[in-house]
């Protein structure tokens, strides 16, 4: 189970940088998805199933589809997209398509062999809250004020500068 976190681990950072480096927001978000349901796979190979459960529900599954309606609403692109399909090739899916195939199968070898690294049983709910706002809350809370800050940062950042009307003297 030893090669299986490591492969994942490999998808997850192969996926993640990927994420980071493309140009189209969607191609990103493509791989944004596969880094996140690799995350998922580390926490159900970890024995935390609820953690796995809530990271594919709540994070690949209600903010990516969110973070996909706001860039599909503003449109925000270098060139106009073309009419019919034609702007996301199978070309851009290539990458995430097969960077799910080597989760996929890892999955299935995962849960085959039982589900957990040897050793390690699953973590209830309680003793994942008490681990993290236990010994590390203080990580927890700044993590909290990381991702505040850069909220603030984007909004700040994305915000259009209003100018003052200019003044008519009569």
């Amino acid at each position: 189970m030893t090669a299986s976190f490591y492969i994942i681990s490999a998808v997850v950072l192969l996926s993640t940088l990927l994420a980071l480096t493309r140009r189209n927001a969607m191609h990103a978000l493509l791989y944004l998805i596969v880094s996140l349901l690799s995350v998922a796979t580390v926490f159900l190979l970890m024995g935390a199933y609820l953690a796995a459960a809530l990271e594919v529900i709540i994070y690949a599954g209600a903010i990516m589809v969110f973070f996909i309606f706001v860039i599909m609403m503003l449109n925000i692109a270098e060139a106009p997209i073309p009419k019919g399909g034609d702007w996301l090739s199978p070309r851009a899916w290539l990458g995430p398509a097969f960077l799910s195939t080597v989760l996929a199968g890892e999955l299935v070898f995962i849960l085959a062999k039982g589900g957990t690294i040897r050793g390690l049983t699953a973590a209830s709910p309680k003793q994942v809250g008490v681990a993290l706002y236990g010994p590390y809350m203080l990580g927890a809370e700044l993590a909290s004020l990381l991702l505040l800050a850069a909220l603030v940062g984007a909004f700040h950042l994305g915000r259009k500068l209003a100018t003052a009307p200019e003044r008519r003297e009569d």
